[in-house]
């Protein structure tokens, strides 16, 4: 049984958090990783991320809240607002509606110091908060994102005679992507010498990681030879060291000239090994090609990889 050594905690410090790893379809995930509770203390990013159902629904719940809060202060002084029945707290509200957005007096309007006061900082209020409001709209729609697929599966078969691992991507929206890079890296759960237990990275590199204009598709390769990390490696293998493959590609968007990422994960169930891609270029009898991505995710059978090449 092995012993850990805890330091004792200096006095009002919390205990750090402990994040669970489970296995989710073959992919270690961080549990609550993306939880709404972890953004608590950045509203900023909550905003940001959170659904536009979402969004709008927190942005009406803030402006009934203010708005209530300030009918309470009004309703402190009963003959503040003039023309508003004595204690209405209905009467307060949308007179602090009328304040908060600026959109001017009619009926109703404040008539001492204190609700002049109120009303003063409230008249602050709704400005910072139409700016605030602003900006974040502006921000969520401004934001760059990608409309990248990838192929359900990756495959490895031979390719120009060395067993390859290879995957598609493809830009769903008719724009290009300038100077189109992938990252392809390598996880999987190790053992050192010593004992320790490690998540390791690998970088694998492709025959092609960068396109001036990704337009269409994508077929990435990479060939598994003496220099990858793969080479020696089975299918019961990538399984037992909970092999993660991550894709990473980035690009500039030239509809809204803004840099886009996309990302995509393959678990070791998800590498189909003797299979390759069906091909989605097809030709016209006039000598026109075309694209059907109605086959982008199929694969067939191949000729079995050589395992005195992968040894």
């Amino acid at each position: 049984m092995r012993l850990l050594q805890q330091l004792p905690l200096p006095r009002r410090q919390r205990r750090p958090p402990r994040f669970q790893i489970v296995l989710q379809e073959g992919r270690p995930q961080v549990d609550g990783v993306g939880a709404w509770y972890a953004y608590w203390r950045d509203p900023y990013h909550l905003l940001l991320t959170v659904p536009w159902l979402s969004f709008l629904l927190l942005i009406l719940l803030t402006y009934v809240v203010i708005n209530a809060l300030f009918a309470l202060v009004y309703l402190l002084d009963g003959e503040g607002v003039a023309n508003a029945q004595p204690g209405s707290f209905l009467d307060h509200f949308f007179f602090s509606v009328q304040t908060l957005a600026t959109i001017g007096y009619g009926f109703m309007y404040p008539k001492t110091l204190f609700a002049n006061l109120v009303m003063t900082l409230e008249v602050m209020v709704g400005i910072v908060s139409i700016a605030v409001l602003t900006g974040l709209a502006f921000a969520r729609f401004a934001r760059s994102t990608a409309r990248v697929i990838f192929s359900r599966v990756a495959v490895i078969a031979p390719h120009e005679g060395v067993p390859t691992l290879s995957f598609r991507a493809a830009n769903k929206r008719r724009n290009r992507i300038l100077e189109a890079q992938l990252r392809v890296y390598l996880l999987r759960d190790e053992v050192t010498a010593e004992g320790q237990r490690l998540r390791r990275i690998y970088d694998l590199h492709l025959l092609r990681n960068q396109t001036p204009s990704f337009t269409l598709s994508w077929s990435a390769f990479h060939p598994i030879d003496k220099f990858s990390p793969l080479y020696g490696m089975s299918a019961e293998d990538l399984a037992q060291m909970n092999t993660t493959i991550v894709i990473s590609l980035s690009g500039l968007d030239e509809t809204i000239a803004q840099i886009l990422h996309a990302r995509h994960t393959y678990a070791a169930h998800e590498v189909l090994w003797n299979h390759r891609f069906v091909d989605i270029i097809c030709h016209t009898p006039n000598g026109n090609r075309y694209i059907d991505f109605a086959f982008f995710h199929d694969v067939e059978l191949f000729a079995p990889v050589d395992s005195s090449i992968l040894d």
